[in-house]
């Protein structure tokens, strides 16, 4: 089914950006401005939406076609491109958004046409809904497990590399014990 794979929902927006010529600095350098200067560790404003696999914000110019024979196309307008792939339904990691990360979409979206802001929720679901576009290749990869279930499973292979390399070379009744005593303690963390 497009736009889920797995328990994965891949969502991809197209925002057309506002053109005013009256403006010192146009919306869309504005906006590639503020996109250079966000976080991209655990200070992000997508880590804040734990749900999140990977998010990414692109200003779109044009396109340029490829195919053959040639052709000039363009786009009408500059748009502002927004993937994400997230565990989850849409209304809620949407509401997530709205809520959670409140400052931050109207910092992004205000550059957008029809932006409603994010005062009414259910506004700002309709917005997204209506600039969103199929999407068939998501960059999660994978798609049975969810976002937190993956990083404990990142977490446990750390630890467990961390044990290989402290206990390289040990006897092994002593290596025995150790594991063993690695393995309860990782059977009851969280």
């Amino acid at each position: 089914m497009a736009n889920i794979s797995g328990k994965v929902y891949g969502l991809t927006v197209l925002s057309p950006i506002i053109e005013d010529n009256r403006l010192d600095i146009c919306h869309s350098m504005e906006l590639r401005w503020y996109l250079s200067q966000l976080p991209r560790d655990s200070r992000s404003p997508f880590a804040q939406l734990s749900s999140t696999y990977l998010a990414r914000l692109v200003v779109m110019d044009d396109v340029i076609f490829v195919g053959h024979p040639a052709h000039e196309e363009h786009l009408k307008s500059r748009y502002l491109v927004f993937e994400t792939n997230f565990d989850g339904d849409l209304d809620t990691y949407l509401r997530r958004m709205a809520t959670e990360t409140k400052e931050f979409v109207e910092a992004v979206w205000k550059h957008c046409v029809g932006f409603p802001g994010t005062g009414n929720v259910g506004a700002f679901i309709a917005y997204m809904k209506k600039c969103q576009i199929t999407t068939t290749f998501f960059f999660a990869d994978v798609n049975d497990q969810t976002v937190e279930s993956t990083l404990q499973a990142l977490k446990t292979q750390t630890s467990l590399a961390h044990f290989m390399e402290r206990h390289e070379g040990t006897p092994a009744a002593e290596l025995q014990r150790a594991f063993g005593e690695f393995y309860q303690k990782l059977s009851k963390s969280p």
